[in-house]
């Protein structure tokens, strides 16, 4: 198990809790009283560290490597049901970007997402979850598959941003999102969208717009990271905190701005802490949110989803 800095004296009680257990197994002794006593500061402790969780330290939690990505909540969802698909039809397959059928009990939806790697090669073959135009084309290609033959589209969104290298750029990168979102604007059927680690900028807008936005506990939306914002600011990655703060980037910041729709509860201590409870969560939660969808016309869930989206943004004085 993998700890952050803020979860340190988690750590020292996890290997107290450990010892304590390890002497009265290993022996007579009775420690059972000894070992209730740091289980309870245990727990104490771990409510008062999430509970009060800053924006940088929820950043954080949103990148920790234990974390769940798209393919590990689409498989623990659909189990053997989920069948990828593959290419934008014009460029090639882009890995960071992933997407196909799934069905959550008998109802099939059309997953997409982006994919980050869980080491090294991984996160070199997945362009660390950074994708290139192709995958937006492949993305917008399988919703417009979803619209032909009526299913819904669950997008989940973690990626660092798009991938802004040159080639990128040269194939349209900056036209293939701004084509995604306004197609999506008027997609023939329920959209949602679940942020389940980092919302970076055009990257995740790219497949973002949805009749509903869930936002997982833990989790960051935001026009720039932290550290970008810092640099440009500060001329330095020192004042990340800072400018995590002044972002307003959590789940309760989007709430209040009225940005996203719903925050998701993670389990105690983030979701790679009980991924098994977490897939449950989400599951559920994107049932219920198309229960609430599925008898909308299509004309109806077009315009009730532009309405929403040209009010965000309105303020009166």
């Amino acid at each position: 198990m993998e700890y952050l800095d803020f979860e340190l004296p988690i750590k020292e009680l996890n290997e107290q809790y450990e010892k304590a257990c390890a002497i009265g197994t290993e022996s007579d002794v009775d420690v059972s009283n000894t070992c209730a006593q740091i289980k309870n500061k245990l727990d104490e402790t771990k409510k008062n560290i999430y509970k009060n969780l800053t924006p940088w330290q929820r950043v954080q939690l949103s990148r920790h490597p234990n974390r769940p990505y798209t393919l590990d909540y689409i498989k623990a969802i659909c189990g053997d049901s989920f069948l990828e698909l593959h290419g934008d039809r014009n460029f090639k397959d882009d890995k960071a970007m992933i997407g196909g059928l799934g069905k959550i009990g008998d109802q099939s939806y059309m997953f997409i997402g982006q994919q980050k790697g869980y080491n090294t090669k991984t996160r070199q073959y997945r362009n660390f979850g950074m994708s290139n135009p192709e995958g937006y084309r492949k993305a917008l290609r399988l919703m417009k598959s979803a619209e032909k033959f009526g299913i819904p589209v669950v997008c989940f969104v973690d990626t660092p941003g798009a991938y802004p290298g040159l080639e990128a750029e040269e194939r349209g990168q900056g036209e293939a999102i701004a084509r995604n979102i306004i197609e999506m604007t008027r997609l023939k059927v329920p959209i949602i969208v679940v942020i389940i680690g980092e919302g970076a900028s055009g990257g995740a807008l790219g497949i973002g717009v949805g009749d509903r936005v869930l936002m997982l506990e833990n989790t960051w939306y935001s026009v720039i990271s932290p550290e970008s914002c810092s640099s440009i600011l500060w001329r330095s990655w020192e004042y990340k905190e800072q400018a995590a703060e002044a972002l307003k980037l959590t789940a309760n910041d989007m709430k209040r701005q009225n940005l996203i729709d719903l925050i998701v509860k993670e389990p105690l201590g983030g979701a790679h802490n009980n991924k098994e409870k977490t897939f449950e969560i989400v599951s559920n939660a994107i049932v219920k949110e198309y229960k609430t969808l599925m008898n909308l016309s299509p004309k109806e869930l077009v315009k009730i989803r532009m309405k929403k989206y040209s009010e965000m943004g309105v303020f009166n004085a």
